[in-house]
């Protein structure tokens, strides 16, 4: 049976490329947003190119949503060997801290934290069992780097790093990698990127980031380097983000 990569928070950018680039190497795709005729756009794409994908569309600031979508994942294509987690609705702002409200940071929470959490519980024993598989979650520079006035995401994207890293050390001598990739920039085609422009990203942050644009495809080369090598924990971009 061939190997399945879920990709959370699937979308025209990264989501595609990394689909392309795991079925390039024989995956099944199980693509998960909450757009189902996107999803469907992207998965008829895929299908002209002779990868076998499906869409499962999905609300993943309810952290039960994330658990009851591996379930249907398993039910189509038996199994998961790679999570790709990366959600980030296009239209994301960031928040001053002093404006930050328990409410705000909730949903983040829920969406950049525990959802993740809720699907690694749920994939963790089988890749163990199976002696392999692949467990890579998307971060953004302020979990790393937190700045004045642009809180709000950053500190949700914290507590997924530091549970990657907590994870990395314990399933590494079962098979399993969890790494995690922190980026200072916009990865074109996204819906972030259409979303937000370099400039507008760039006065949020006092004109020193956001200047940077990724190319998803090479983005999900590096995605597959990272699972195959094995050798980090945390890639960044650029090498100077969050030092």
């Amino acid at each position: 049976m061939s190997q399945v990569i879920a990709i959370f928070g699937a979308g025209t950018g990264l989501g595609t490329a990394l689909a392309r680039r795991f079925g390039k190497e024989g995956f099944r795709i199980a693509l998960v947003a909450r757009r189902s005729d996107k999803l469907q756009a992207i998965v008829n794409e895929l299908a002209t190119e002779n990868i076998d994908a499906a869409a499962f569309p999905a609300d993943l600031f309810d952290p039960a949503n994330a658990r009851a979508v591996v379930d249907a994942i398993r039910d189509r294509f038996g199994r998961i060997d790679v999570v790709s987690y990366q959600p980030l609705p296009g239209g994301t702002a960031f928040v001053p801290a002093t404006e930050l409200d328990s409410d705000q940071l909730g949903r983040y929470v829920n969406l950049l934290l525990l959802s993740p959490v809720a699907i690694a519980h749920s994939v963790l024993p089988e890749m163990i069992g199976r002696g392999t598989g692949g467990f890579i979650v998307t971060g953004g520079f302020t979990a790393t780097d937190p700045q004045p006035y642009i809180s709000g995401i950053g500190p949700a994207m914290a507590g997924i790093r530091n549970f990657v890293y907590s994870l990395h050390g314990e399933v590494a001598k079962s098979g399993v990698y969890a790494g995690v990739a922190t980026l200072a920039a916009l990865i074109k085609d996204s819906e972030a990127y259409a979303a937000m422009t370099p400039e507008m990203l760039a006065e949020a942050t006092g004109g020193t980031t956001g200047l940077n644009i990724l190319d998803p495809d090479e983005l999900a080369q590096t995605y597959w380097r990272l699972y195959t090598d094995r050798d980090q924990v945390e890639y960044r971009f650029p090498a100077s983000a969050g030092n």
